[in-house]
């Protein structure tokens, strides 16, 4: 069951659009098999908009950030980069092209991802979104008491994204996530700037990172890769021994 939650200026656009936005959380709630049972509202200066969500789950069921193995895979599902685009969208930096693509991602549940997930069977699963990719796979790492390596050149990105960064579009989150990180991370030299702010992105509606047994990954990753509903499928790194430490090559 959820709850809406939505800030709007009613003042200043018209009521249409917040029928629009509420209809879209509707719609998605649905798909999600998700029951809409009310909400609250109030007059704010810019629109806002969010679901609380309450339910029940079985613990046996649970898949956590703890349980990754060295020797595991990392597997990502959707691609960076649209914490940037959001932001440069914003700054009116991108046009129709771009809005609707980062859209149709934004909008993509993870859903069919978690259920081959599932079925498939992993040992580790965070999904990635304020922190960023590495900000959520340090939590795995920690909570696993592991370490991993990531290759920068196998994650999925947009495109548009390094010019963007470049044009500015760029914002406070980002920094704050790439000011946390940049101590803990090891950084291979030759990584530019906008990867490694990149991989720091906060991502809206992000996909899954997933820790996968070697035994398991090839399946997992043709189950993905073949779902028309999951939006990439990517493996990034593997999980190494040391507590926490995360090395990004180029």
């Amino acid at each position: 069951m959820a709850l809406n939650l939505i800030g709007f200026p009613n003042q200043s656009l018209p009521l249409s659009i917040m029928e629009a936005i509420l209809k879209g959380g509707a719609d998605k709630a649905a798909e999600a098999g998700v029951t809409v049972a009310g909400g609250h509202s109030i007059t704010d200066n810019a629109p806002k908009y969010g679901l609380v969500v309450t339910g029940f789950i079985d613990p046996r069921k649970m898949i956590t950030k703890r349980g990754a193995k060295p020797g595991d895979a990392l597997i990502l599902t959707k691609p960076l980069g649209i914490g940037v685009i959001t932001t440069g969208i914003d700054r009116k930096l991108v046009n129709g092209d771009i809005i609707k693509r980062v859209t149709d991602v934004m909008v993509t549940l993870n859903r069919r991802a978690s259920e081959i997930m599932r079925e498939v069977g992993v040992t580790a699963c965070t999904d990635v979104t304020g922190f960023g990719l590495l900000g959520h796979l340090r939590e795995i790492l920690l909570s696993s008491g592991v370490g991993a390596r990531v290759a920068a050149s196998q994650v999925p990105v947009f495109p548009e994204v390094v010019e963007l960064i470049q044009a500015g579009a760029v914002a406070g989150g980002l920094h704050n996530n790439y000011r946390y990180l940049r101590d803990v991370v090891d950084w291979d030299q030759a990584l530019s700037k906008e990867m490694r702010l990149i991989l720091c992105d906060p991502q809206t509606s992000g996909g899954l990172l997933m820790a996968v047994s070697t035994k398991h990954k090839a399946r997992l990753l043709a189950a993905l890769q073949e779902d028309l509903n999951v939006p990439a499928a990517m493996e990034i790194g593997e999980i190494v021994e040391g507590p926490g430490v995360v090395r990004v090559e180029s």
